[in-house]
């Protein structure tokens, strides 16, 4: 079964979130993803907040941006919620956005060297290991987690070009592509990704779960607004991005997305979207039904 979720977007104020992770968690919502998008709200403490505040949605972030972080302190905060909440915390690490990162003195000079150490070490410690690295980036003398996930989690990896969705079939347990992604995206992401699985000798007893993010908009204006966000996102003239209509009609862009090889559909409402408390009930109660 494809699982289906919905994104909570950082344009709207955090002390939205309560409201939205509630009804998510009344409703049976699967998913709700959260981005760590500067200068907005941050991903952990929205992830353990939306966590505290639910009993059984899953909470994903998509993406912590890895020039931000140091990889011993992404491990502490993702073992202290995988501990805290066993099964329900979904997060993805990237490059994040290089302009951003330019803002805030963080740019580096090779993303893909950063990304590659980062999940390397981030998977290794979550995976209890101790461990000295002396990379480019990522330097650690004898770290371990006192207390690292008490089961195995999933690292996933933000990726798009053709270099990063293989480093991510390499290093990470996951993929999340963004909504900029049509059903032939996947496919070639998903071919990648396999590239990169067997340069690193990895198996089919460590599957690779991909999300992908679907713009969606629903009710009387969906079209127009669907229209705006691709063309102020620039992607208006690249065929079979978003979906604009009534369950029927997104679930079967759902179902494209799932037939080219995602395993998770995130519904991801326009900016402007008037109802995020309805757009989540529509994702778990209208939609849901109709995406096998």
């Amino acid at each position: 079964m494809t699982a289906l979720g919905a994104v909570f977007r950082p344009q709207l104020p955090p002390e939205r979130l309560r409201d939205v992770v509630r009804v998510a968690d009344d409703v049976g919502l699967e998913e709700l993803w959260l981005w760590e998008d500067c200068f907005r709200e941050g991903g952990i403490s929205t992830a353990a907040a939306a966590l505290a505040w639910s009993e059984r949605v899953r909470i994903g972030v998509g993406l912590l941006p890895v020039p931000l972080r140091n990889v011993a302190v992404t491990a502490m905060e993702a073992a202290a919620l995988h501990r805290m909440f066993p099964g329900r915390a979904v997060l993805g690490v990237g490059h994040g956005v290089q302009d951003w990162m330019g803002q805030v003195g963080a740019r580096a000079q090779s993303p893909l060297t950063l990304l590659r150490e980062h999940l390397d070490a981030l998977r290794a410690l979550l995976g209890g290991e101790r461990v000295s690295v002396s990379g480019r980036y990522v330097r650690l003398d004898d770290v371990g987690l006192d207390w690292p996930p008490s089961a195995p989690v999933r690292v996933l990896a933000g990726a798009e070009g053709p270099r990063t969705l293989r480093l991510s079939g390499e290093a990470a347990d996951g993929t999340v592509l963004t909504a900029a992604t049509s059903p032939d995206g996947v496919r070639q992401a998903r071919g990648l990704i396999e590239e990169g699985r067997l340069a690193a000798g990895r198996g089919a007893d460590e599957p690779h779960h991909v999300v992908v993010y679907l713009l969606t908009a629903t009710g009387p204006d969906a079209p127009a607004r669907l229209r705006a966000e691709l063309v102020a996102e620039g992607l208006d003239s690249v065929p079979d991005l978003g979906v604009a209509g009534d369950a029927d009609t997104v679930a079967k862009a759902v179902q494209r997305l799932a037939e080219a090889g995602a395993d998770t559909v995130i519904l991801q409402p326009t900016g402007d979207e008037p109802d995020p408390e309805g757009f989540v009930r529509f994702t778990a109660q209208e939609v849901r039904p109709l995406v096998p």
